[in-house]
């Protein structure tokens, strides 16, 4: 999962530049830094939390049920960077005077990305039964999830 978000840092920095070429704005630069500290944190908790636990947890039908549920969220995040192409990011970037993306899951939800994210904070420490980790970081992803989208929305003029 480490891996998959700094390759992820990776395609946002590629696509930053390229949206930055096409004369986009950032928006919500004051609050990234929370984001990242967030999902920072987030992994350190579930190390933290495995190994204060002796790193043992018991194999049964909910941990393989949660662990199906993330392979689920991954497909869906991979279906989220295609839809998007060169406009996904990390960060809030318009391209004021463009369309809106209205392919995949962006034809059902407004904000699908989130959703998974939201899911994914929750289902992932849950595989291990970290349930502090996962309770209190979804908590809050939720308080900081505010912030981003209120900022997302202004950003599109939603």
């Amino acid at each position: 999962m480490i891996i998959q978000r700094l390759t992820e840092l990776v395609i946002s920095r590629k696509n930053a530049g390229w949206l930055i070429s096409q004369g986009a704005v950032e928006y919500g630069r004051e609050h990234y830094i929370f984001i990242v500290l967030l999902h920072s944190l987030f992994f350190i908790s579930m190390t933290a939390e495995f190994f204060i636990k002796d790193g043992e947890y018991n194999l049964n039908i909910i941990n393989y049920l949660f662990l199906v549920f993330f392979i689920i969220l991954q497909i869906a995040r991979v279906s989220i960077l295609v839809s998007l192409g060169r406009y996904w990011n990390t960060r809030i970037y318009r391209i004021h005077g463009s369309e809106l993306i209205r392919t995949g899951l962006y034809r059902y939800f407004r904000h699908p990305n989130y959703i998974i994210v939201v899911c994914e904070i929750f289902t992932l420490p849950m595989i291990f039964d970290l349930y502090f980790t996962a309770v209190v970081f979804t908590i809050l992803n939720a308080a900081m999830l505010s912030v981003r989208i209120r900022t997302e929305n202004e950003a599109l003029k939603i």
